[in-house]
């Protein structure tokens, strides 16, 4: 009997200690056409005030709001059928939610869903926010594209199994935090421009699993927009992507270093740019990153690595950035299939000249293209370089450079370069050689094949 009554004891006081906040009780209409931003405000206001629960966003109901601001110990739970609806007044985004990193897009400052110095928070639960950001509502030309989500400086962060839609411009972004879990969520971001999915500046130890991602610009993105935060201790895994732009992007703004990045078991299909963009260019070390066991569809660029110099933060200095390091690359176990696509759909690795990218593998994949190559295609020399005159006040992107003379694979300045077990396969004939190197120092090639015949002269 004591110990049944001991139990009992323990359950009442978990009971009272995860406290639920109603948003209805604060005042909340959930109409979806009242604006309800303080009474959700006051519920996470009390919630925190009082050591923590979770402020409950009601199933069946809509609840409308401009910024609000997640706090400690507060979870944000939306029920089965709720939504958490945008305003679709610009003027309901407040000015105090810090501002985005990149150059010449200060109308992406303001945000939806802000957190600041914020420790163990999260949102989760079977609902829905949509940011209502339709161009009917948020254009550059009529103030501004407001973010959904916006993390500065916050510790122990997870979101787990909303649905997130309808951003006017970037989905999240992730500041200089530490500790995130990010799993079975889904990011449907077409409505406006510049729909990132989740992008990670400066973070470490993220865990991003289970999750699906339909995005109008890069699904994830890990950057570096200051020289003292480093991402590293990345991990992404069971995640399928579609996207108008990229299905990875690592770097651009890349001030500090990156390390320690995995990512396997994902699918990636109708991407329109590249699917795993990796590219260093403000200063920073990017070293020791695997990625293995993947399937593209319709992915041109499915590799696409790049090491140049230019300026990509709003807070960088004008000087351009010296070139570091760009290190330690495993690529094993995917399977490309762009037999739909034009003959711009060749893994391109490309550093400058004297600054290599080092130790690249790939190993274990299968490449199938639509092929076309002419003679013309094979005999180009004096490919583009990524120069600041090339660039000019643009990102390092496929389009500066344009047809390459290899059907698969085109490596330039990289110094460690190993090729083991690659198929191509070209559905039309294709006049350029499979794999084609320019300035590789330090390579191996073995066990290629085109159209499944060994071959054993694939270089040029």
């Amino acid at each position: 009997m004591k110990k049944i009554l001991f139990f009992i004891l323990i359950l009442l006081s978990y009971t009272v200690q995860a406290k639920d906040y109603n948003v209805l009780n604060f005042g909340a209409k959930a109409d979806g056409a009242t604006l309800d931003t303080q009474a959700v405000q006051k519920a996470i206001d009390l919630c925190t005030g009082e050591g923590g629960g979770r402020v409950i966003i009601p199933a069946g109901k809509k609840v409308m709001i401009g910024t609000i601001y997640l706090k400690d110990f507060v979870t944000l739970y939306l029920e089965n059928g709720s939504v958490l609806l945008g305003s679709p007044n610009y003027a309901d985004y407040t000015t105090d939610t810090h501002k985005n990193t990149y150059k010449n897009e200060t109308h992406m400052d303001r945000c939806l869903i802000f957190a600041r110095d914020a420790k163990s928070f999260s949102i989760e639960g079977k609902g829905t926010i949509d940011a209502n950001g339709h161009p009917k509502n948020f254009t550059k030309e009529k103030g501004g594209r407001p973010m959904m989500l916006r993390f500065l400086n916050c510790n122990d962060i997870s979101v787990r199994d909303v649905t997130l839609i309808n951003p006017a411009a970037w989905t999240s972004a992730w500041l200089y935090c530490n500790e995130i879990v990010v799993d079975g969520i889904k990011i449907i971001s077409r409505v406006n421009h510049n729909g990132d999915g989740l992008d990670f500046d400066g973070c470490t130890n993220v865990r991003v699993s289970n999750s699906s991602f339909d995005t109008s610009d890069d699904s994830i993105c890990l950057q570096t927009s200051r020289p003292d935060k480093p991402c590293k201790d990345i991990t992404i895994t069971n995640c399928v992507f579609t996207s108008k732009w990229a299905a990875m992007r690592f770097g651009l703004a890349s001030r500090g270093d990156f390390e320690s990045v995995t990512v396997t078991n994902c699918t990636f299909h109708d991407i329109l740019d590249s699917g795993l963009k990796i590219q260093m260019n403000e200063g920073g070390i990017m070293k020791n990153m695997i990625f293995s066991n993947i399937v593209m569809k319709n992915v041109p660029r499915p590799i696409f690595m790049t090491f140049c110099q230019q300026r990509a933060g709003v807070d960088s200095p004008e000087e351009m950035a010296p070139m570091k390091e760009m290190q330690g690359f495993i690529f094993e176990n995917i399977i490309v299939d762009n037999r739909e696509l034009d003959k711009n759909s060749v893994l391109f690795l490309t550093g400058m000249p004297n600054h290599y990218i080092q130790d690249i593998q790939l190993k274990n994949i299968q490449i199938t293209v639509s092929g076309g190559g002419t003679k013309a295609d094979a005999a180009l020399k004096n490919i583009k370089e990524f120069t600041l005159e090339t660039l000019g006040n643009w990102w390092p992107e496929f389009s500066k450079v344009g047809t390459l003379p290899a059907s698969g694979i085109y490596a330039r300045h990289i110094d460690g370069l190993y090729i083991d077990n690659v198929n191509i396969n070209t559905i039309s004939k294709d006049e350029r050689l499979p794999i084609v190197f320019d300035d590789v120092l330090n390579s191996e090639v073995q066990a290629v094949f085109l159209n499944r015949n060994k071959i054993k002269n694939s270089l040029k």
